[in-house]
């Protein structure tokens, strides 16, 4: 018999992969296809991280890593945390993964018990609810709408919470709203968390660098959040190395602990020579960040403005990552040319990367049906292109 574990049926695939591997498809076939759906930088590596990867393989780090990467690594992530967040870290509070991903999911199941809730506030990351699934957790999810800026409020937050309630997941900046949390904000929240023992926060910060606003917040820093608090943050994105995968955790040492225990059985410690590119990342200079941060920033400036021109779309402006979340529900109820009926965001992405051969995600995937999430990580002339062609395919749409 043919049949998959109870496990794996529960779990859903992931939209933004799977979109982005039609997109591909398309292009395979020779159509001109640009990518909006995957969100990975479009920069290179800097060459000084590369140059360590390679004195790396020179000197032989081919060998095992340790579980939970190497001492010199924790050390330099502890040492940012302290310079960059003011918070204070040893080396064996810290657990370094393959990706922010692993991450996640480690502290998911090392924190979560069969029945036990998750809150997460909607929209979020694919991710989040497929990971408190496999935990054997029930998500629940909090309404945080386009007019509140897609940010929970303490209100919502206490609501939400049972006896039942295990971890709440904040994503600041977040995916796929580019939203983030102010001081005030996490404050609010941190003083609802802390009336309630044995709730945790699992911190995803993936995306601080890439942040518009100014400098940035952690929920971890209020008097007795870091020993409530799991923050994961890792190298992907504020150094253009997603294929390096390495992330970590800064959490209680028991909880690290856990995570290790878990990791130690099903991949062992992260890649060695990605880890020594890691270190140089952290250790040596922070221009290329803010080079890369400028450049996002012009990038969001310049898609706001024209999908601010395209009628139908309500259009926020993000404070962070490099996602455009507009709402489009205008379109619901349209058919194209061809008289196929729009009655979601999942059918407008495919519409969208059908008729105008661009690739985004519907909002249904993120918990907002209402919405659906651009990548702005591209060069500002495919930026021009993609919006050209989705306000000429959209305005094909007829009710």
């Amino acid at each position: 018999m043919q049949q998959l574990s109870n496990r794996l049926q529960r779990l859903a695939p992931s939209a933004t992969l799977a979109m982005s591997q039609k997109s591909s498809e398309m292009k395979a076939q020779g159509i001109d296809v640009i990518n909006m759906s995957v969100g990975e930088p479009d920069f290179n590596t800097p060459d000084h991280i590369k140059e360590a990867a390679k004195e790396a393989i020179e000197q032989n780090y081919s060998k095992y890593s340790p579980v939970p990467g190497y001492a010199d690594l924790r050390q330099a992530i502890a040492e940012k945390l302290k310079r960059e967040n003011g918070l204070e870290y040893s080396t064996s509070e810290i657990l370094v993964s393959n990706g922010a991903k692993q991450s996640v999911c480690n502290t998911v199941l090392a924190l979560v018990n069969p029945g036990e809730e998750v809150i997460i506030p909607a929209p979020y990351w694919v991710s989040y609810p497929q990971m408190a699934l496999l935990a054997g957790g029930k998500p629940v999810f909090v309404e945080a709408t386009f007019e509140q800026e897609f940010k929970m409020t303490p209100e919502q937050l206490e609501a939400a919470i049972t006896p039942n309630t295990r971890m709440l997941i904040l994503c600041s900046p977040s995916n796929p709203t580019g939203s983030v949390y102010n001081k005030d904000e996490l404050r609010a929240l941190a003083n609802i968390i802390l009336k309630h023992d044995g709730l945790y926060v699992l911190a995803d910060e993936i995306y601080e660098h890439i942040n518009y606003v100014g400098h940035h917040e952690s929920i971890a820093q209020f008097p007795g959040m870091k020993e409530r608090t799991i923050v994961v943050n890792g190298v992907s994105k504020a150094y253009a190395m997603t294929g390096w995968r390495i992330g970590y955790i800064a959490a209680p040492e028991w909880i690290v602990k856990g995570c290790n225990k878990l990791q130690g059985q099903y991949t062992s410690g992260p890649c060695s020579v990605s880890q020594k590119a890691a270190l140089a990342a952290y250790v040596e200079s922070q221009q290329c960040v803010e080079d890369m941060r400028q450049a996002f920033e012009r990038r969001r400036d310049l898609i706001v403005s024209l999908a601010k021109q395209i009628p139908g779309l309500e259009v926020n402006v993000p404070q962070g990552a490099f996602y455009l979340f507009p709402k489009c529900a205008a379109f619901y109820g349209s058919k194209t040319p061809d008289g196929k009926a729009i009655e979601n965001a999942t059918d407008l992405a495919m519409y969208l990367l059908e008729e105008a051969h661009v690739a985004t995600v519907g909002g249904d995937a993120f918990g907002d049906p209402a919405c659906f999430r651009m990548s702005y990580a591209t060069s500002d002339d495919n930026i021009r292109e993609a919006m050209k062609r989705i306000k000429e395919a959209l305005a094909r749409l007829k009710k």
